[in-house]
């Protein structure tokens, strides 16, 4: 019996109060350049923050299972963030990204 992983994908809008936010950086040195927003974000993303600036959509897997981030990737206007237990791509047909889901639509 093949085993089911859990696996999550996000999105995070640029340009909100959320994104805005001062997520605070593990090299905090004021003599470096001031990084974007965007940019700002993903680093706290990858630096472990995620689960603690969204509990509500974390989900801890079954079995002592660990999420881990897999992949970010920059759009125009969000963030897409790709978790699970184990590195696995997402179904297109699945997916919430605005390209796969108009691709998809426009199908049907």
């Amino acid at each position: 019996m093949a085993k089911n992983y859990v696996q999550v994908e996000i999105l995070l809008v640029i340009g909100t109060t959320f994104s805005a936010g001062n997520w605070v950086s593990k090299d905090d040195n004021p003599a470096d350049r001031q990084p974007s927003e965007i940019e700002r974000l993903e680093e706290a993303c990858w630096n472990g923050l995620l689960k603690t600036m969204l509990p509500e959509l974390w989900i801890d897997p079954p079995n002592d299972g660990i999420l881990y981030l897999w992949e970010v990737r920059q759009a125009e206007s969000f963030l897409q963030l790709e978790l699970s237990e184990i590195p696995l791509p997402i179904d297109p047909r699945c997916s919430i990204t605005p390209r796969s889901l108009l691709s998809f639509c426009n199908d049907n």
